[in-house]
């Protein structure tokens, strides 16, 4: 207990020690070793024993002073560069996460003439897809680093390869046909491969532009997991640029775009409520006012189009190709046999589409719910043509109808896109509704009758009708019900001789 007491008595002498060194002067040791106050003797250093508890209390005390001065020192210069950081950002007028040094594309930035301006070229630089390879690697000669790429793909961001998701019927993919015409135009030597409904897809049949056509509706709501997944390891595999798609996509549908690893993901946005948070998950969002695309006819697409029509940085202007259609020999010949067997001969016939059928394959538009031809109308049509009538149905069921009601017309059942292109290239003349055959008839410059329910309809399913060598008869009632026969007659007797001199005198 002495030995505790000592060392504090100590402590307590030395603090009180120089407590009155600050007061009265230096202080002076006994022979004991206790500090006394000398008022004439010099200033004399303390002891040893003394100095080195004054030094010791001293520390004790400024220690804390110390490291709080620090901790205040590095607040101040956090928040002096917090408030840098946000001066920057405000003076550039971007939120508090952007970057606040980017400035967008250097003007002044210069690759080259070969990557920075024109189109690509038609010739793809990369080696070709190894045949002995079964996950589809490209075949690299010896001596070369697999991981290469063409510099002009981030530059001038060049597509080789693109997938197409496109809804709708045979009506709504002809006319998407124009569209692919563009991106082959835009992107010269690009793969274009598409995936559509079962009818939509046998549309591609008659289109050279397409390498490979898949049956996949983008738009049905019960879609099976393994219909998904197996679709979206075909997009995943081939490792596609651009992915395009024509449904009015909804958050489900973009995250499906985005899974697919594409670099540039592009598709129509809802435009109600389903549509938020869509373009998020997209490069371009194409944005339309309809939730029906196909109410504003042959341009349905026009807000893609536009999209599309954007040149790329020094190529030249871009335009929209017309509709056009390639027929293959083969189903040429499977429809002239067909053809032969009702008992017409090549361009010597006029064609009827659009009889009234409950069939899938009718080939009717979305956006024009009255485009039925009625029997009766068919049969007053008949009694006006003196020639050979070849009406085109697409069941047994209603080839019956058809031969009771106009006994002397020539039948034959056509399902398929592509046959009914290559039984319209061999008739005389085509008298339709607002189904697939109008827009075959004015893709292969077919003389040809448009029956409309009104004269809007024909304005936006046949626009510049007299250039498309297409005579147009709409009802005044709004219903196509109200198209008279005599009208019909007067329009046929108005095309070119070859198919006129089919109507009766």
């Amino acid at each position: 207990m002495a030995a505790l007491t000592r060392p504090l008595a100590n402590l307590s002498l030395a603090g009180n020690a120089v407590a009155k060194q600050r007061s009265h002067g230096p202080l002076q040791s006994d022979l004991l070793g206790s500090p006394v106050l000398s008022s004439s003797s010099p200033a004399a250093p303390v002891q040893a024993g003394c100095e080195g508890m004054v030094k010791i209390s001293s520390r004790v005390q400024t220690g804390p002073v110390t490291a709080r001065a620090s901790l205040t020192s590095k607040k101040s210069s956090r928040a002096t560069s917090s408030s840098a950081r946000r001066s920057v950002v405000a003076q550039s007028g971007k939120r508090m996460f952007d970057d606040p040094f980017d400035y967008g594309e250097d003007p002044d930035l210069e690759y080259g003439d070969l990557l920075s301006s024109g189109k690509q070229d038609a010739v793809d630089p990369r080696p070709p897809t190894d045949t002995s390879s079964d996950a589809g690697w490209l075949k690299f000669p010896p001596g070369h680093n697999p991981e290469i790429a063409s510099l002009g793909l981030y530059i001038r961001d060049d597509v080789r390869s693109c997938a197409i998701l496109v809804a709708g019927g045979v009506y709504e993919n002809l006319l998407f046909f124009p569209v692919i015409s563009l991106l082959k135009e835009k992107y010269p030597g690009v793969k274009i491969d598409v995936a559509a409904p079962p009818r939509g897809k046998q549309t591609y049949e008659i289109n050279k532009n397409v390498r490979r056509a898949w049956v996949y509706d983008p738009e049905d709501p019960f879609v099976t997991p393994a219909e998904y997944t197996e679709f979206l390891g075909k997009l995943k595999n081939e490792v596609y640029d651009l992915v395009l798609s024509t449904r009015l996509a909804g958050l489900g549908h973009a995250m499906f775009l985005f899974l697919s690893d594409a670099r540039q993901r592009v598709s129509y946005v809802n435009p109600n409520a389903s549509g938020a948070g869509a373009g998020v998950f997209l490069s371009n969002a194409v944005r339309t006012e309809k939730e029906n695309l196909a109410e504003d006819g042959y341009a349905m697409y026009k807000d893609l189009i536009e999209f599309l029509l954007q040149p790329v940085r020094g190529g030249p202007a871009l335009y929209l190709p017309p509709l056009q259609v390639n027929i293959p020999r083969k189903v040429k010949d499977v429809t002239r046999g067909k053809t032969a067997a009702a008992g017409v001969a090549p361009g010597a016939y006029t064609l009827v589409h659009g009889v009234e059928s409950s069939s899938a394959a009718s080939m009717r538009s979305r956006g024009d719910a009255d485009s039925a031809l009625s029997l009766g109308l068919l049969a007053e049509i008949a009694k006006s043509v003196s020639g050979d009538l070849l009406v085109v149905v697409p069941n047994d069921a209603d080839q019956d109808k058809v031969q009771g009601a106009v006994p002397s017309a020539k039948i034959v059942k056509i399902t398929t896109p592509g046959q009914l292109a290559a039984a319209i290239d061999d008739a005389a003349a085509v008298v339709t509704t607002n189904t697939a055959a109008v827009q075959l008839a004015t893709a292969l410059r077919k003389p040809s009758v448009a029956l409309f329910g009104s004269s809007d309809k024909a304005a936006l399913f046949v626009p510049d009708a007299a250039d498309r060598k297409c005579t147009v008869v709409a009802s005044a009632s709004g219903s196509l019900a109200g198209i008279s026969a005599k009208d019909v007659a007067a329009a046929i007797a108005s095309l070119p001789v070859s198919a006129a001199a089919q109507v009766a005198a």
